[in-house]
């Protein structure tokens, strides 16, 4: 289906929506997975305003703020993306989201058993996640037009591992143990997150996201069957339940696995619009095995960021040929930004993309 002139009319800059319906464009469009983060000074300035962390995500004025930041600074950018945390569904459940400086999430509760799953509620994404749905109406609002709003959300097997693991972990023993020990009682911890993640999503199109991503984050640490029994198919599930037409026009789906290129046939398969690729994953080759089932969006190395500005345009340039000629491609970083990059080198980054790509769409 292509986007309706009508709803069109109202954004100044289509091209990312446009580039993952394979439409035609004039230039790769390009955003950034964490563009609104520690990188900027303008985004430290208002974190401390804030007080911490989660009250910069809870407060939809806030929010607004840090997701306009980078768009302000880098006109160049196609898309803007709600900034929020990936780990507010399970906040929502009752675990008691809070960060320790240094060392990141962790939970005030931990899901280890049957009993502990079964006691979980599905949240109301407008009541129990509101100012998430807050914050979604007003960016888009503040954006008046001017790029697309992305909403996120993580998938249900890398929520679970923050879950049961209580925090960030290094090899996930403890969700692992649980899914190969007890696979019931992981499974039905899975089919709760789908339909959380599910409605949350849904939630955020309707308050104005016009493209959604989910974030597998971990979902590349498990092996070839247990990424499709744990991961893939809980992510197929939530495709299956998204609105995919809203406001006259497509919502993309955009899947992205984190260390998953090994599995991009199936993830095709899933029917969302697109796939995020890292950087261990060539895009040439990538486009070659999905052909044109898919967008694909990707896959610079972050750490190219520390590069020269010089250095970072023949990075763009290889990648650009990599993918070749025609729309299908969102220029993208492999995975999010750092926290210690120059945000002139992503200048740098972001401006290539476009001053290169346009031979390629001609």
């Amino acid at each position: 289906m292509s986007i309706g002139k009508d709803r069109m009319s109202e954004l100044k800059n289509d091209r990312f929506l446009r580039a993952l319906l394979k439409q035609p464009v004039d230039f790769t469009p390009v955003w950034m997975m964490r563009q609104a983060g520690r990188y900027l000074p303008e985004y430290r300035a208002s974190r401390a305003k804030a007080g911490d962390f989660m009250s910069l995500c809870m407060n939809p004025e806030f929010a607004c703020e840090v997701t306009m930041q980078p768009l302000d600074r880098y006109p160049s950018l196609d898309a803007a993306i709600l900034f929020s945390d990936i780990l507010t569904i399970p906040d929502a459940m009752g675990l008691g989201l809070y960060f320790e400086t240094g060392e990141g999430p962790r939970f005030k509760k931990t899901v280890t058993t049957a009993a502990e799953v079964e006691a979980l509620p599905i949240p109301d994404a407008e009541k129990d996640l509101g100012y998430v749905m807050d914050a979604v109406s007003t960016i888009r609002k503040e954006l008046n037009g001017r790029v697309p709003l992305i909403g996120f959300s993580g998938s249900p097997w890398t929520l679970a591992t923050y879950m049961v693991e209580g925090g960030s972990s290094k090899d996930h023993r403890l969700a692992k143990a649980l899914a190969f020990n007890e696979p019931q009682t992981m499974h039905a911890l899975l089919d709760k997150l789908a339909q959380s993640v599910t409605a949350y999503l849904n939630g955020q199109i309707k308050a104005g996201a016009q493209a959604v991503q989910i974030f597998d984050t971990w979902g590349g640490a498990l092996s070839h069957n247990a990424y499709k029994e744990f991961s893939l198919d809980y992510m197929q599930k939530i495709v299956n339940g998204l609105i995919r037409e809203h406001e006259g026009r497509e919502v993309p789906v955009i899947l992205f696995t984190k260390n998953g290129g090994q599995w991009l046939e199936t993830m095709a398969n899933t029917g969302a619009t697109a796939l995020g690729l890292d950087w261990t994953t060539d895009i040439g080759n990538a486009r070659a095995r999905v052909g044109d089932k898919v967008a694909l969006q990707g896959n610079m190395d972050p750490t190219m960021l520390y590069a020269s500005p010089g250095r970072i345009q023949e990075e763009v340039k290889t990648i650009l040929a990599g993918f070749g000629n025609g729309s299908g491609h969102v220029f993208n970083l492999g995975h999010g930004i750092t926290p210690e990059v120059d945000p002139e080198h992503a200048r740098a980054f972001i401006e290539s993309v476009h001053e290169l790509s346009a031979p390629y769409h001609k």
